[in-house]
């Protein structure tokens, strides 16, 4: 635990971050801007956020494949593969989200996020990879792709878990509201 409280005090008082993460969070916040395209990404229209709720579907197609991965046996492998792809396809839509999201944070949860983003990028990078080599029929190193890619997405995870749950990113506490909303422009 103290490994853990210390590795996110670094990250969110490194300020090195920030020569990459200010000028990006600029310009995903000029791709999505006020109005239609940020309530679409920010789940305002479902009053509710999204991205917390689209990283259910990667999260759980590459759980699953892997689960399949490490007890179906080769007549599984089809069904993995196949899992690793739709985790891959549903990881876009859950990334613009969360870049949405993260575009409007500022100092250390800009940073925390920024890191956030690179875990979850380097993981669905090994998904990725993953899907390609089991399409050449390389299960084996797909299975040890797609284990590298969870990993790296539980990292992710934990660090999207502390954005959330230790520093308030995204959490409303007007009952009935959504929190987007209160950023459009009148």
């Amino acid at each position: 635990m103290k490994f853990l409280n210390t590795t996110m005090e670094k990250i969110e008082s490194g300020r090195a971050l920030d020569p990459l993460s200010a000028p990006l969070a600029k310009a995903v916040r000029k791709l999505t801007e006020f109005g239609p395209v940020k309530d679409a990404l920010s789940g305002s229209w479902l009053g509710h956020p999204l991205h917390p709720m689209l990283t259910d579907v990667p999260i759980g197609a590459w759980s699953m494949a892997t689960l399949l991965d490490l007890t179906g046996g080769e007549e599984s492998a089809a069904a993995a593969k196949r899992l690793v792809g739709i985790g891959v396809l549903s990881a876009v839509p859950t990334a613009w989200s969360g870049a949405s999201d993260w575009s409007e944070t500022h100092g250390p949860a800009q940073r925390v996020g920024i890191v956030h983003a690179v875990a979850n990028s380097v993981g669905a990078s090994l998904q990725s990879a993953s899907w390609l080599v089991r399409a050449k029929g390389r299960r084996k190193t797909g299975i040890l792709l797609s284990l590298a890619g969870l990993s790296a997405v539980g990292v992710g995870g934990y660090l999207g878990g502390h954005l959330t749950y230790a520093q308030g990113v995204g959490v409303n506490r007007i009952p009935g509201r959504c929190a987007p909303r209160r950023h459009r422009r009148r």
